[in-house]
């Protein structure tokens, strides 16, 4: 399977030899895809405002950029051609879309950020562009046209509502159809044009540049930081200019500063608690009825429990990290934690009779100690993990 969406290469190769580095395209990289929904249920997703969304028109020099949520009787208004409907992180409101993005894997969580689907009308687009990040791009429903080039002239048209570039000179040219993929690392300039109505699935990575993990870092140090002391000048002397910020001031304020450190320890809990914050965009719905707690641990124990698609728990060594919340794990909760952050769910308890448990090939979880259950219980409330219902 794996292999099969790789192009006959293993996870192993494909991130040694591929990844990163060099475009790759992939027939047949999902036998019989065809997508997971109709142009009518994405219109319908882009009509909600807990979706977004966007519709793209134009070609050349020319484009229109409107975001969602839609009405139905925008969609009416449409022409048969040159349009494109953009609907991002399908995998939150999709199960099978994030079933999909499961595939994906043998990238860390950590770099995953969502599945988008694009769906086009003939000679629908996006325009010639780039990504500074890298992305999959498989194809659903109906054909596209892609190019893709090397080049390094990657400036954009003034005042567009895209960043499409003003110069695209294609290097080497393909038509996608149901089930093949398009591999492109960060800043690979590619134009896709729908051939006939046809949908497109991204499977796109977080990439945050050094401004952003800087400023997330300062505001990391900003809310834990804690200093003593305060600026006093016992020996202030009578300075010829009351304007001037003296090289005394200057210095203290200095060693002041100075003593604001960090070490790798300080990186980690940045990192953990930053890169499993959720996007400002994303919030999470408590059960409409939620089941209380013997109820909950029972349905835990008979079904297994799953990470709501929303939610990110990433780990290093047995500090935890979920949706931008931290915690040290104990040591008898750590392994069914990472079991959970890895595979984004937990089979039943061991002792569930085999016919009560979900199918999907996780062995059966050892029993579950009665903090963590507590734990799971309180991320049931707050919506983030859900009992498993595959």
């Amino acid at each position: 399977m794996m292999t099969t969406l790789l192009g006959g290469l293993s996870p192993t190769r494909f991130l040694r030899d591929v990844w990163h580095k060099r475009p790759l395209l992939i027939r047949n990289a999902v036998p019989g895809f065809a997508g997971l929904l109709s142009p009518a249920e994405m219109q319908q997703l882009a009509c909600r405002d807990d979706v977004e969304s966007r519709l793209i028109r134009g070609s050349g020099t020319h484009w229109h950029l409107d975001h969602g949520p839609f009405g139905k009787s925008d969609f009416k208004r449409l022409p048969k051609t040159g349009w494109t409907l953009l609907v991002q992180s399908l995998n939150h409101v999709l199960p099978e879309a994030d079933a999909l993005l499961a595939r994906f894997d043998f990238i860390p969580h950590a770099r995953l950020d969502d599945l988008m689907v694009s769906y086009a009308v003939p000679g629908g687009s996006v325009g010639p562009h780039f990504d500074s990040y890298d992305v999959f791009l498989l194809q659903g429903q109906g054909h596209r046209r892609w190019q893709i080039s090397t080049q390094t002239d990657l400036a954009l048209l003034d005042d567009a509502p895209l960043k499409i570039l003003r110069h695209f000179k294609a290097g080497e040219e393909w038509v996608l159809g149901p089930g093949d993929m398009l591999y492109l690392p960060p800043h690979v300039a590619h134009y896709g044009v729908a051939e006939d109505a046809c949908t497109t699935y991204s499977i796109g990575f977080r990439a945050p540049t050094t401004e952003e993990l800087a400023h997330g870092f300062l505001m990391h140090l900003q809310d834990t930081l804690s200093l003593e002391g305060r600026y006093a000048d016992p020996d202030l002397r009578l300075q010829t200019h009351p304007g001037e910020i003296s090289r005394s001031m200057l210095t203290q304020i200095e060693k002041m500063v100075a003593k604001i450190q960090w070490g790798k320890r300080d990186i980690a809990e940045f990192a953990g608690r930053y890169l499993s914050e959720p996007k400002p965009n994303v919030f999470f719905d408590a059960p409409d009825a939620p089941l209380g707690r013997t109820a909950f641990y029972k349905q835990a124990s008979k079904r297994g429990v799953a990470l709501n698609p929303k939610s990110r728990l990433l780990f290093t060594g047995g500090r935890f990290f979920i949706n931008g919340e931290a915690f040290t794990a104990a040591a008898d909760e750590t392994a069914a934690l990472k079991q959970l952050a890895d595979q984004r769910r937990l089979a039943p308890a061991r002792g569930t009779p085999p016919d009560a448990r979900p199918a999907g090939g996780l062995g059966a979880a050892p029993p579950l100690p009665a903090a963590l259950r507590e734990r799971f219980y309180d991320w049931y409330e707050a919506g983030w993990l859900e009992i498993h219902t595959a």
